[in-house]
């Protein structure tokens, strides 16, 4: 158990592709008991409408996840895929605004006084080839940075789009068992870290009323069924800096007549890292690392330039800053040991902390494992988050008290083959990645509704 925790913890976040998953629990470590708060409705009875609902409609989900599936979209070229949930939230009776933060979607649907609850879920996809040999894999195709790639769902937002139609199909058949307002949104481009905040700067919270709570599930690689409440921080904080080098170039006979800029990146990469291992308090995690560096054409000529892209990973504030001050300082004092001008130093995407609300993450804990029982795991705020990211945080940080959710969509006996051939299971972002569809889509929707429930539900007086 421990160990499959492990991996829904810091696994089933937006990792990239190259990531592994770092376990931030030691197998030792004591799993917190599930906290004993009251739900204020009737859980059993409310779970068996939700199984109810979800027997009808799963036909309709199963179908819409295979369409989605093998029609991805990458980040704000969401268009399609927009117009379909904008459509099935239409039909369920949401009043539906569209291109909300370019691609986004909002879904409103009053029901009397009571909180407003956002339900999230991703639209985007991944530049990536798919290689699951699925009868329904994807083979579609997008322009990106001018290149036509092959484009995946390898991270899972289609199940969580199909769970996310699947809960508010259930909350409808429901109205007498819930009040307030929901807001469903579908956030575009959580890849590129940028979607919800281009939704928040389109007025998300200001057009439309500000939610008091908010939930996410997020599918990974994990037995389907089980599900992670995770109090406090889930996920890093996560930036992307791009730095460029200009030098000047010359023959490769001749690098007198040169400011070589590789020379220059090579430095940098080796120097950045002090930043780590002598600026950074040891008991503070931390990451910087270089994941592409581009320069040149041909072995003979000394390039003008060098291109260099970073990730920047950590969980608190003072190390941010410390990290992404260090990095424009070390870039900066190689160029100018080399005689180059400035470098170009640029910060396209970032994202916080994705830090669960301990009272909802109580109560929500408390609802889910009145439904589900020994399914769900509850992590207390003691352990760290994972190192992967999540642009959630923006909503958060924007001043919604909010939990995020972590589901396992794998069939055990898979895990288990897997296992025995002495190879690891494919995680988010594995053109592999293929979470089994009916059981991971009923329990995210199952997940979700219950989630909202536990806010909204009738007799829920708490906040």
């Amino acid at each position: 158990m421990r160990k499959t925790l492990l991996m829904l913890a810091t696994a089933l976040i937006a990792l990239p592709a190259t990531a592994q998953i770092t376990p931030s629990i030691p197998d030792d470590a004591p799993i917190t008991p599930i906290p004993q708060v009251a739900p204020g409705f009737d859980v059993a009875a409310a779970k068996a409408r939700i199984v109810a609902s979800l027997d009808k409609q799963y036909p309709h989900l199963d179908a819409l996840y295979k369409d989605l599936h093998q029609h991805p979209e990458v980040s704000f070229q969401e268009v399609r895929t927009a117009g379909i949930l904008a459509a099935e939230m239409r039909k369920l009776g949401f009043t539906v605004t569209e291109k909300v933060g370019k691609t986004g979607i909002v879904a409103i649907l009053k029901n009397g006084e009571g909180p407003v609850v956002m339900v999230r879920t991703e639209l985007d996809a991944l530049p990536l080839e798919e290689k699951t040999g699925l009868p329904y894999a994807s083979r579609a195709q997008q322009t990106v940075d001018g290149k036509l790639t092959y484009v995946d769902h390898a991270c899972g937002h289609d199940s969580h789009m199909a769970w996310w139609v699947g809960a508010a199909s259930a909350l409808v058949a429901m109205k007498d068992q819930w009040h307030g307002t929901l807001m469903f949104i579908g956030q575009p481009a959580e890849e590129t870290l940028l979607g919800a905040k281009a939704m928040i700067a389109d007025g998300l919270f200001t057009r439309w009323p500000k939610p008091d709570y908010g939930f996410a599930a997020h599918v990974g690689p994990d037995q389907v069924g089980r599900v992670v409440v995770k109090e406090g921080a889930v996920t890093s904080a996560s930036d992307k800096v791009n730095i460029t080098f200009n030098g000047v170039g010359a023959h490769g006979s001749m690098p007198d007549k040169s400011i070589d800029p590789v020379v220059m990146g090579s430095r940098f990469v080796m120097d950045v890292q002090t930043i780590i291992s002598r600026e950074r308090d040891p008991n503070l995690f931390g990451v910087i690392s270089v994941g592409s560096f581009h320069a040149g054409t041909v072995g003979n000529i000394i390039p003008d330039h060098a291109d260099l892209q970073l990730t920047v990973r950590s969980r608190d504030a003072t190390t941010r800053k410390l990290l992404l001050d260090g990095i424009t300082r070390t870039a900066r004092a190689v160029a100018e040991m080399a005689r180059a001008p400035e470098p170009a130093v640029a910060h396209p995407a970032g994202t916080g902390v994705v830090n669960n609300d301990p009272a909802l993450s109580a109560r929500t804990a408390s609802v889910l494992a009145a439904a589900f029982g020994k399914q769900v795991a509850f992590v207390p705020t003691t352990m760290p988050g994972g190192n992967a990211s999540e642009d959630y945080a923006a909503f958060i940080e924007a001043g919604v008290p909010s939990v995020f959710l972590a589901v396992g969509g794998y069939d055990p006996a898979m895990i288990a083959r897997y296992k025995a051939e002495g190879k690891p299971v494919p995680v988010n972002h594995s053109p592999f990645f293929a979470p089994v569809p009916e059981p991971t889509i009923r329990r995210g929707a199952e997940t979700l509704a219950l989630a909202v429930l536990g806010v909204a539900g009738n007799g829920v007086t708490a906040k």
